[in-house]
């Protein structure tokens, strides 16, 4: 079973990000603030964090920030977080969040579960390739899906040398 949790206090994005996930195999997990997010990542442990830029009293930056200081602490495992941007100028934000893809809202559907689909099996490669002992400390594993390609799979990290 995949579980995906969306932190996001408006209704609109979790209905949003559960719509393109429903489905057999699949479990969406919501939290509306921003300092419950650390508790549902340690009773969940999800495979993805839909993370909405902006969250109530604790934005998606400082949550992405949070949850890497508790993993890198030993006090939570690693999340694989894709970051709801408002906004393309926020990408300068994003790259300072240690997340591993970025999508500005409105995301339709299939967009946001293209690039999960990608995140999820970079993911799994990691895990494999850390197991093996080979991992490349080089590797550049940062998505961003600017939902204009034809293929929305644009690898490329969130920087601030970007023009939108």
């Amino acid at each position: 079973m995949t579980t995906i949790l969306v932190p996001a206090d408006a209704e609109w994005v979790r209905n949003q990000v559960r719509t393109a996930f429903v489905g057999p195999g699949q479990q969406v997990v919501e939290v509306t603030r921003g300092q419950a997010v650390r508790a549902a990542v340690a009773e969940h442990d999800p495979d993805l964090v839909v993370l909405d830029m902006q969250i109530a009293n604790m934005g998606g930056i400082a949550v992405s920030i949070d949850l890497r200081n508790e993993e890198s602490g030993g006090r939570l495992p690693h999340s694989t977080i894709l970051l709801l941007l408002d906004r393309e100028a926020d990408r300068f934000l994003a790259a300072r969040a240690d997340v591993e893809g970025v999508l500005v809202k409105p995301v339709d559907p299939g967009t946001l579960r293209r690039a999960a689909k990608v995140l999820l099996e970079r993911s799994a490669a990691t895990r494999a390739a850390l197991e093996a002992d080979d991992y490349d400390d080089d590797f550049d594993d940062d998505v961003d899906f600017d939902g204009n390609d034809s293929d929305d799979t644009h690898v490329d990290p969130p920087s601030t040398s970007q023009t939108a």
